[in-house]
């Protein structure tokens, strides 16, 4: 396999991890802060937390499943 696919590859798995921690502490800032209204929104916060986590954990995962995959595909 090309040096540039196992790249391109780790970029988009880093970038998938942040993602996920970008939407869990944006869930976080919602709950606890004024962000979409004053006093916070416990519920709604809560929900984007839970998809931060799910992103940030099964995403990089069920994309790896892909990869091995189309790995095996080409072999």
């Amino acid at each position: 396999m090309d040096e540039g696919v196992w790249k391109r590859r780790f970029y988009v798995f880093v970038v998938l991890r942040l993602l996920g921690l970008a939407v869990f502490l944006f869930g976080l800032a919602v709950v606890f802060t004024g962000v979409l209204r004053p006093g916070g929104w416990p519920a709604v916060g809560s929900v984007i937390v839970i998809l931060g986590v799910i992103d940030a954990v099964l995403a990089p995962k069920l994309l790896r499943k892909q990869w091995d995959r189309l790995d095996r595909e080409q072999q």
